[in-house]
C-alpha cells in the first residue's frame, strides 16, 4: 500500500492541492474544515494561542507558522509580515530553557515575497529581517522554512544573510533533495540551527530521491553530519526508524538530550511526542493556523497513507451526521 501510495496517489494529491479552483471549494465547505481542525487548530491568533499553552503545559515548545504562500504582490508580502508582528507581539516572554527559547515562528519566504518578479530575493530579505527584530525584541526564535527545490538557493542566501545578525535563526533543509548532504556539512560547519525534515513536495527524480528506503538511508546520513557539527539540529520526524535512531547517534556525537531536539508536526503521533518529553527530551510542536490552510493540509494527506485514511472517514462519518 506505502509503495502504490508513493507513486500514484501521492504526486495526485499534491497537484491538486495547486488547484485554485479546488482550494476555494474546500475552504468554503464547513465539513471540510472541522476535519482539517485535525491539523490545523484554528484560523486566528487566539485559537492557536489556545493549542500553545496545551502543548506548553504539557512540556512541549512550539514553532508557530502563519499559513501563506506564494504570495503574488508587495500588498500581500506586507499582509503576511504584519500578521507575523501581530503573534509575535502576542508570544511576547515566551523565555529560555537550558539556551533554548521554548517559542518560535516558522516563515515561509515565498510569502513574504520571494517570489516576486522584481527584487523578490531582496524583498523577502527586508521582510524577514523586519521579523526577526520583532522576534528577537520579544523573545522569540525564527526558523525559515523550505519550500520547493526551485527556491533552496534564495533561501539558504537569505538565511546566511539574516543569520550575520541573528546568529539563532533556523533554517530548513529536506533530506529527499540530492543536494542535502552538502548543505547539512556547509550549515553544520557554521554552527547554524537546522531543522531536517524528510520533505512533502513532488520533487523530480533529477534533483530528489523518491524511493522511501533512499530518503530514509539520506536523513540518517544528514543527521549524522548534524550531530556531529557545531550547530543545534532539530530531528523533524515521524518515522519509528529515524526516532529509534537519534539516542544512539547522539551519544556516539557527544550529544545529551539538551543539545538537540524532536520536532513533530500538530496533530500526528501525539501519543510519541508525550512520550519524548516524558524521557527528558527536548520536543517542539510545528503548530500551523490561517486561512489559508489548503496546501498545507494537502501535504500532510500526501505525507501518509493513514493521514489520507483519517481524512476519508472523519469526511465520511460528519457528513452522515449532517445528513
Amino acid at each position: 500500500m506505502a509503495g502504490l501510495f508513493a507513486n500514484t496517489l501521492r504526486p495526485a494529491i499534491l497537484a491538486a492541492s495547486r488547484r485554485k479552483g479546488l482550494r476555494r471549494a474546500a475552504e468554503r465547505l464547513p465539513v471540510t474544515r472541522s476535519v482539517v481542525h485535525r491539523f490545523v487548530p484554528g484560523e486566528t491568533i487566539d485559537s492557536a494561542l489556545n493549542s500553545v499553552a496545551a502543548l506548553r503545559g504539557s512540556g512541549r515548545f512550539v514553532s508557530i507558522d502563519h499559513l501563506g504562500e506564494d504570495v503574488t504582490d508587495v500588498d500581500g508580502a506586507a499582509a503576511t509580515v504584519q500578521a507575523y508582528l501581530e503573534l509575535l507581539d502576542a508570544l511576547r516572554g515566551g523565555g529560555v530553557i537550558d539556551g533554548v527559547r521554548p517559542l518560535e515562528v516558522s516563515v515561509k519566504l515565498s510569502a513574504l515575497g520571494q517570489a516576486l518578479d522584481r527584487d523578490g530575493q531582496k524583498i523577502a530579505l527586508d521582510n524577514a529581517r523586519t521579523i526577526c527584530e520583532r522576534a528577537q525584541q520579544v523573545g522569540v526564535w525564527v526558523t525559515v522554512d523550505a519550500e520547493d527545490h526551485r527556491t533552496t538557493d534564495s533561501t539558504l542566501s537569505i538565511s546566511g544573510d539574516l543569520r550575520v545578525d541573528f546568529p539563532w535563526l533556523g533554517t530548513v533543509l529536506q533530506a529527499y533533495l540530492k543536494r542535502t548532504l552538502d548543505d547539512c556539512r556547509e550549515l553544520a560547519t557554521v554552527g547554524a540551527r537546522v531543522r531536517l525534515c524528510k520533505g512533502a513536495y513532488d520533487e523530480p527524480a533529477s534533483v530528489a530521491y523518491r524511493d522511501r528506503a533512499e530518503v530514509t538511508d539520506s536523513y540518517l546520513r544528514c543527521l549524522r553530519v548534524l550531530l556531529t557539527g557545531n550547530g543545534y539540529p532539530m530531528v523533524a520526524s515521524h518515522d519509528p526508524q529515524i526516532i529509534g535512531a537519534v539516542p544512539a547517534m547522539a551519544a556516539e556525537s557527544g550529544r545529551g538530550v539538551g543539545d538537540f531536539e524532536y520536532q513533530m508536526l500538530y496533530g500526528i503521533r501525539d501519543d510519541e511526542q508525550r512520550r519524548l518529553v516524558d524521557a527528558g527530551n527536548q520536543v517542539r510542536v510545528y503548530v500551523p493556523y490561517g486561512t489559508q490552510w489548503f496546501g498545507y493540509f494537502m501535504r500532510r494527506l500526501a505525507e501518509r497513507p493513514a493521514n489520507l485514511m483519517f481524512f476519508v472517514r472523519a469526511l465520511a462519518a460528519r457528513s452522515a451526521h449532517v445528513g
